[in-house]
């Protein structure tokens, strides 16, 4: 009798361990032919290539910082050669090719969110990349064109709305985030937020968080504050809503209704890596957006949306 009971307990957990999925997992990964060991014969000329060249293609990580007049500054990735990696790509032609060169990211050890509050007036210098800052709260016959030039430029920009604009045309915003265009925080009433009690600071930025987050579904990632007023109060209040503060470094000064050209050499006469690019829904501003856009990429600067420019990517060049 006590065989058969252990004859059937065998049997009873074979069946179970034969049913695991994981068991089977298991064995598949046994099975599987495993990649050969990084191997190569002493002297090998392409590894020797591979380990020359490695030096002139990496690239150091830069930390984020604060700068005495930009404050903070974003850091950005580097890179280092994969030798191995690039090895395995090129050994079959057992001849260096840039091309297959394979790459392993390093990260800054200081990151933006490891400064304390400050305004972002700047991406890194090392990043040839701009974003268009679109700071909405009038404007609204310029804004479908805007979006049209910017879709057929294959260019997404970032839109700070005012809250109560917001509440007020509710298309027009989820327009521009359908277009896949970035949103940000403008305010609720357009404010000195500089003069304002740390209560209706509060009030300005959570209010236009909540209205935009209702329209859209987005909730924004960054504040610009209106006319670029503001004291440090005002980035840290910001910053406990999870709300970076952006400004600016080259100013399209549209509301002054320049003519096109004169928009134009304003802005390329001092665009630069990093570029934060402040312009609104004008006429003058729709009318140069096109030039603008090209000029830029002839420089080979590409255009991204705030959140774009600050992150530490670099770009596939």
């Amino acid at each position: 009798m006590k065989k058969l009971i252990s004859i059937f307990f065998i049997m009873v957990v074979s069946l179970i361990i034969v049913s695991n999925p994981l068991t089977g997992e298991y064995i598949k990964a046994l099975t599987m032919k495993a990649e050969p060991a990084f191997s190569y014969s002493a002297g090998d000329h392409l590894l020797e290539q591979i380990e020359e060249k490695a030096i002139e293609y990496d690239i150091k990580p830069i930390d984020a910082k604060i700068d005495p007049i930009w404050k903070a500054v974003p850091g950005l990735n580097g890179r280092k050669v994969d030798i191995e990696g690039s090895y395995r790509k090129m050994k079959k032609d057992g001849e260096f090719n840039e091309d297959k060169l394979q790459f392993q990211k390093i990260k800054p050890k200081v990151h933006l969110a490891d400064l304390p509050p400050n305004p972002i007036y700047k991406g890194n210098p090392n990043k040839p990349m701009v974003a268009f800052i679109i700071n909405v709260a009038w404007g609204n016959e310029y804004l479908s064109d805007m979006l049209t030039i910017l879709k057929e430029q294959n260019v997404k920009a970032s839109f700070f709305l005012e809250g109560r604009w917001t509440k007020n045309n509710p298309e027009l915003a989820k327009m521009i985030v359908s277009a896949g265009n970035e949103i940000g925080n403008h305010s609720y009433t357009h404010p000195d937020m500089k003069h304002l009690t740390s209560a209706r600071i509060d009030e300005e930025i959570q209010k236009t968080n909540d209205v935009i987050e209702a329209t859209t579904g987005v909730r924004p990632k960054w504040f610009a504050p209106p006319s670029g007023s503001y004291r440090d109060e005002v980035v840290k209040i910001a910053a406990k809503e999870h709300l970076g503060t952006v400004m600016w470094s080259v100013d399209t000064i549209d509301w002054q209704k320049p003519e096109t050209n004169v928009l134009i050499n304003r802005v390329m006469s001092k665009v630069h890596n990093g570029a934060l690019i402040l312009m609104h829904p004008t006429e003058s501003t729709t009318k140069a957006l096109e030039q603008l856009i090209i000029q830029m990429k002839e420089k080979n600067l590409e255009i991204g949306t705030v959140s774009d420019l600050l992150n530490e990517e670099n770009l596939k060049r």
